[in-house]
């Protein structure tokens, strides 16, 4: 057996006795709290309890949840419905209602039964194997005595009465105790698949919540293309359009003033030319901000290094995508415009001097981490600096994450999946 089998084993033993522990407790008290709470709806007092017990199982659940995936790879889904969180007595018997019509809220205590009965035996079982060690040696070592004057013990199968006895309950403690070093992380595995087929959602459930996942990103997209027009009817109407009427106007009075006063039609004329020029350049710029030519032409690799290149902070940009290979347009542009913007809130909050930038493809999702040392705290959510690149990315199924203590570093995740071609 190896060092790192043997650490498993013995790392999934502590898992496992964390886990049985709060699935003997905490579940215990939160489906006693919870069934107390709605028995006593009728008599108006629950009204005002069932929601806060209700809302304690959902997050013990979630902290399940969040510990099957880190500890065992399980993921463990969830189709919670909102809840209305406004203040005031009325609004509270609206969240217990809402509570209790969801079919998530029963998945919950059904799951809070189980755990504390078959789910908590099957966690505790990997730290019972590793006890079962220490517990042979010391009666081996002289413990069976008083034991067997009192008529004797069972350690298993091994009634314990004799020196001979103890020691083979010593023998037995170790072959178990090896037993759980290769078998405890298949047990902990099984404990959280066994909670995933109890608390996970239904069918229907998660197609019902991917049905409002995309009935807001659609409102999220057409709301996003609605300003992205007015930006570009308000650019054009105060930029370009602007220069070109003006163009318009210079370029009449020089008819006007080509034979009578020629040199200021001249300087006139060197005015239309600077116009022009600087309407073109708008213009360029404008159609760069739809779509980028580098990004339309090289791809999003090359138009992130083009973007790098004219931040004036140094900022270092990794590939590792396959060669030639690239996503549909529509996520290659919101890939972009979600670095873009998250490189210009580098640059103007966090005040850092190094800026990195990592793009990657795997498992389906092409995937762009951008990183600075500055001061920290950016947001997402609701509110949050990032809130527009997090709606940006909803429209593709996207997910942002964010790090960023204060006093940071700060490094902003983006993941879209997607097929590359």
């Amino acid at each position: 057996m190896n060092a790192t089998r043997a650490r498993e084993g013995l790392t999934a033993g502590v898992r496992g006795l964390a886990v049985g522990s709060s699935a003997l407790t905490t579940s215990i008290v939160l489906f006693v709290l919870a069934v107390v709470s709605i028995a006593v709806i009728p008599l108006g007092v629950g009204v005002f309890t069932t929601p806060s017990a209700l809302l304690k199982v959902r997050a013990h659940a979630d902290t399940r949840r969040k510990l099957a995936q880190k500890w065992s790879g399980v993921r463990i889904g969830s189709a919670y419905r909102p809840i209305p969180c406004r203040p005031g007595p009325l609004e509270e018997v609206r969240r217990c209602a809402a509570l209790l019509r969801d079919p998530a809220t029963w998945h919950d205590l059904r799951w809070l039964l189980v755990d504390m009965t078959a789910g908590g035996v099957l966690a505790l079982l990997p730290a019972t194997l590793l006890a079962y060690l220490g517990y042979g040696w010391v009666l081996a070592l002289g413990v069976w005595r008083p034991i067997a004057d009192a008529g004797g013990d069972w350690f298993l199968f091994i009634h314990i009465t004799s020196q001979g006895s103890a020691f083979a309950a010593a023998a037995l403690g170790t072959a178990m105790f090896v037993l759980g070093l290769f078998v405890n992380p298949a047990l902990l595995r099984a404990h959280f698949r066994l909670v995933g087929a109890v608390l996970a959602p239904s069918r229907e459930a998660e197609l019902a919540q991917r049905v409002d996942r995309l009935t807001e990103t659609r409102h999220d997209a057409v709301d996003t293309s609605a300003a992205e027009l007015r930006r570009i009817e308000r650019d054009l109407h105060d930029g370009a359009q602007a220069r070109l009427v003006a163009m318009g106007m210079n370029l009449g009075t020089i008819e006007a003033l080509v034979e009578t006063d020629p040199a200021q039609a001249k300087k006139l004329l060197a005015m239309a030319r600077a116009s022009s020029a600087e309407a073109l350049t708008e213009l360029r710029d404008l159609v760069r901000g739809i779509h980028p030519p580098v990004l339309a032409e090289r791809g999003l690799a090359d138009a992130i290094k083009a973007l790098a290149l004219r931040l004036p902070v140094p900022t270092e940009v990794s590939v590792d995508l396959p060669e030639r290979a690239r996503a549909e347009a529509p996520v290659e542009s919101a890939a972009y415009f979600a670095v873009s913007e998250v490189l210009t809130n580098a640059v103007k909050h966090a005040a850092a001097d190094s800026i990195w930038v990592d793009l990657s493809y795997a498992a389906g999702a092409l995937r762009v981490s951008v990183g600075d040392n500055g001061r920290g705290g950016a947001t997402s959510g609701a509110g949050g600096g990032l809130s527009g690149v997090e709606r940006r990315l909803g429209t593709f199924d996207g997910v942002l994450a964010v790090s960023s203590p204060a006093g940071g570093p700060t490094l902003v995740t983006l993941e879209i999946p997607c097929a590359l071609s």
